[in-house]
């Protein structure tokens, strides 16, 4: 039997210029990496004929869901401030690498680079907020 745990999802994320945080679940409710092509593509020709078609493509979305208060929401807001000002080439040389030992599957994530940044709400109780970046290149593997 398998017990799944998102304790045993650890992320790291990286730019070269700002550094490196490790998470294994600290602070986070939710992560999630959507692909973004449609990888088949079928055209019906009007005699029934269907032409089937291979779309490339890598690239995608990471979502992540923090407690406004956690150690990473801080780490990346340094992380899009220094982004926003930095030169047109440091806006996608961050990286993020997922390992899960539940699945046991690695996601390599590259040419991450935020799409904005996370919507900040003030109210009597604490909040989370979410990050969304978008990524060049995701692939996954099997550990």
């Amino acid at each position: 039997m398998t017990t799944y745990s998102f304790q045993d999802v650890n992320i790291i994320f990286n730019h070269p210029s700002v550094g490196q945080y490790i998470m294994n679940g600290q602070g986070i409710g939710s992560l999630s990496v959507s692909k973004a092509q449609t990888k088949t593509v079928h055209d019906i020709a009007a005699d029934g004929n269907i032409m089937v078609s291979r779309i490339p493509g890598e690239n995608g979305s990471v979502s992540i869901t923090m407690q406004q208060i956690s150690d990473f929401h801080a780490w990346l807001q340094k992380y899009y401030n220094y982004v926003s000002v930095a030169g047109a080439s440091e806006w996608t040389r961050a990286t993020i690498e997922l390992i899960s030992r539940g699945t046991t599957e690695t996601m390599h994530i590259s040419g991450v680079s935020p799409e904005k940044a996370a919507d900040r709400p003030y109210q009597a109780q604490g909040q989370n907020v979410t990050w969304n970046f978008m990524a060049t290149t995701i692939s996954q593997m099997a550990v």
